[in-house]
């Protein structure tokens, strides 16, 4: 049944990923305020078919504040990069460049708020990326990071990307860990029935050494990580 299931899936989010993606990108000349909600519709229609097509339960535990943070996000599965509008609303975030690159999805993520990531540039890179984030701050938005750089299999650890923690020092941000186990029902290929868990972990405050918030954020980030996959 997980593979009848995974195919329905597929058909109904994606053939709907088109009308959405060809909306947001058709409203930044017609309609440029429209983006915004298109986007988080796109992603509450992902949530539906996860939930009703897959029959995969989404449980969120922990607090988020009520003031502007850093999330960084554990990220095993595509899941957690489509949930992220619906669980946020009006995020702003970095996502790698290559993504932007996109046609129509590239432009609506740059209209949306999203910051692209060109790890090829160092500091440059850095210096943009802190611009264009800065007014997403100010208007009260959370700023979503996955700060192990891409997705990684189950159970896998690796170490935070060294951009990480620059950036928390430069934006001034305390930082709320967010722990996710999303690999075993949303795998690469078919998807399994069962419960995908999110966790808000303890805010961490600003101003702590690079060696601590590294070392804080991977043990929280990895405080539902189980057992290593080949997949």
């Amino acid at each position: 049944m997980h593979v009848l299931r995974s195919l329905l899936f597929y058909l109904a989010f994606y053939f709907g990923s088109i009308f959405y993606v060809l909306a947001a990108w058709a409203s930044i000349w017609l309609v440029p305020r429209w983006v915004q909600p298109i986007c988080n519709a796109w992603s509450g229609w992902h949530h539906w078919c996860v939930e009703h097509i897959l029959r995969i339960r989404i449980e969120i535990t922990g607090q988020r504040p009520d003031h502007p943070a850093l999330y960084a996000v554990k990220h095993e599965s595509m899941f957690e990069a489509i949930e992220m509008p619906h669980l946020f609303r009006h995020l702003s975030g970095f996502a790698k460049q290559e993504l932007f690159d996109i046609p129509g999805w590239g432009k609506a993520a740059k209209a949306y708020g999203l910051v692209a990531v060109a790890r090829d540039q160092g500091a440059t890179a850095l210096r943009t990326m802190l611009r264009e984030v800065r007014p997403y701050i100010e208007e009260g938005r959370p700023i979503i990071i996955f700060p192990e750089g891409t997705r990684v299999k189950r159970g896998h650890q690796p170490q935070l990307q060294s951009g990480f923690a620059a950036l928390y020092k430069l934006l001034g941000l305390p930082v709320v860990p967010v722990a996710v186990d999303s690999r075993p029902q949303y795998a690469p290929r078919w998807k399994h029935k069962g419960t995908i868990r999110i966790h808000f972990g303890e805010e961490i405050p600003t101003g702590l050494s690079r060696e601590e918030i590294e070392a804080r954020v991977h043990a929280a980030i990895n405080l539902l990580a189980g057992p290593a996959d080949a997949v």
